[in-house]
């Protein structure tokens, strides 16, 4: 019903910077938020930051400050913004969308890799 397609992820250097890009299509309009997780090896899968279809935004405390969550002007559009990158935020990251409280759309991830 609902596709996500991520792009933007990238091999960059250690305090570097990167923009995410998560575009929704197909049955999409009803979507209450979009967002982003991650994989980091060794770890389980986290939510890194969200965005509701109001504006609201939330972060996660382990890239607070790091982050900007925003809508494009295509409504189901979704950027994240990552400053200051650091070789432990490498890991795959995944666009997600919902309807209610549970994450129910996913898109396929993009690889993030900061270098040291």
């Amino acid at each position: 019903q609902v596709r996500l397609v991520e792009s933007g992820g990238d091999l960059v250097q250690a305090g570097g910077s990167l923009r995410l890009s998560c575009a929704a299509s197909g049955i999409a309009y009803d979507l209450n938020a979009m967002g982003y997780f991650r994989r980091t090896p060794g770890h389980e899968r986290e939510w890194v930051a969200s965005i509701t279809s109001g504006g609201s935004t939330d972060y996660a405390d382990s890239m607070k400050g790091r982050l900007t969550i925003s809508r494009g002007n295509a409504k189901n559009t979704v950027y994240l913004q990552m400053n200051s990158l650091k070789p432990e935020d490498t890991g795959i990251y995944y666009c997600a969308a919902r309807r209610n409280t549970v994450w129910e759309y996913w898109g396929q991830g993009t690889q993030v890799t900061v270098s040291s």
